[in-house]
């Protein structure tokens, strides 16, 4: 479809411009988008079915991450569907409320990600700074419980930005300069009155949904870094430091990734920012699997019990 200049004061749908124009560069796109994609999945559906058919991983620090899995799984398949369908389907267009859906899960979903991972580090903290008490603690009704309420928050917290967004009438065109319905970009396309999505942006967005989950989530690692330098013997620190790396490694590399996407967005090219978003929604959630694989023996052991099994033999 050939997007048209926009004088009306409602658009119908929007051209995703995707993440280059070069034409040569569509098939490579498409085989490294895919490939990303189908490792992301087999890598988090693994982690997943592990935890769920493994009793020896039937503890909070894997219930967890079974559910940042989904989250991952979910963030991927919502960002980069178009990407691949795009090239498939030779269909660059999507409807009005197509693209709000878009912004609306993608937003959820990452707010979802970052509230588990704060969860996660809640969980490390009790482990290592009270392990007598932790069993008492972590129960299995408080994972469901802080499970389930890192979810609502993710979904709730985006319902009022996506309904101001959806009351937008005006836009200078229907070309967003991504590849998918970022809610920054849409946003920088109207030209009706953005102050109270400003505002909100400001108070929820950045304070709630984004510096909340931040602090809660590496303030723990203050008073778990404390307690391990505590420990008197150098296996002692090492094993207690060992049981939250993987974790520590993933949030740090995700806040780098936020921090360069959105708090420093007027110093980066449109490219860089489609860099680190295409980082954000594919390499990561790649990552995750691989980082908390290859650095836990208990996700390793699983994983030979899984294929013994299955009858693979496992080196």
């Amino acid at each position: 479809m050939n997007p048209s200049p926009i004088n009306q004061t409602m658009v119908l749908y929007f051209i995703i411009k995707g993440i280059s124009d070069v034409a040569e560069l569509q098939l490579p796109i498409f085989l490294l988008v895919l490939l990303i994609y189908l490792v992301t999945l087999a890598g988090n559906v693994t982690i997943f079915l592990l935890v769920c058919l493994d009793h020896h991983l039937h503890t909070p620090m894997y219930f967890f991450l079974a559910n940042l899995s989904i989250a991952d799984m979910s963030s991927s398949t919502i960002t980069l569907h178009k990407v691949l369908l795009t090239f498939i389907l030779g269909n660059d267009a999507v409807s009005f409320h197509g693209c709000l859906s878009q912004v609306y899960l993608f937003a959820s979903i990452t707010g979802h990600e970052l509230f588990i991972l704060a969860v996660m580090s809640y969980d490390r903290y009790v482990a290592i700074c009270n392990p007598l008490r932790y069993h008492s603690i972590m129960t299995s009704g408080a994972c469901i419980l802080l499970a389930s309420s890192c979810c609502l928050l993710g979904f709730l917290l985006v319902i009022p930005p996506v309904v101001i967004v959806s009351g937008f009438t005006c836009y200078t065109s229907n070309r967003i300069d991504h590849f998918f319905c970022d809610l920054v970009s849409l946003v920088k396309l109207t030209c009706s009155d953005t102050s109270i999505l400003e505002l909100l942006n400001l108070t929820e967005g950045l304070i709630i949904s984004t510096l909340l989950p931040f602090i809660l989530t590496f303030v723990p690692y203050v008073f778990i870094i404390s307690t391990i330098i505590k420990i008197p013997t150098s296996s002692g620190r090492q094993k207690a430091f060992y049981t939250c790396s993987s974790h520590l490694t993933v949030v740090t590399i995700l806040y780098v990734i936020l921090t360069c996407q959105y708090i420093l967005p007027t110093t980066l090219s449109i490219a860089d920012k489609k860099f680190f978003s295409l980082f954000n929604t594919a390499a990561v959630p790649m990552l995750n699997p691989l980082i908390y694989s290859l650095k836990n023996k208990d996700m390793k052991s699983a994983l030979r019990r899984w294929m013994a099994k299955s009858r693979i033999t496992f080196y």
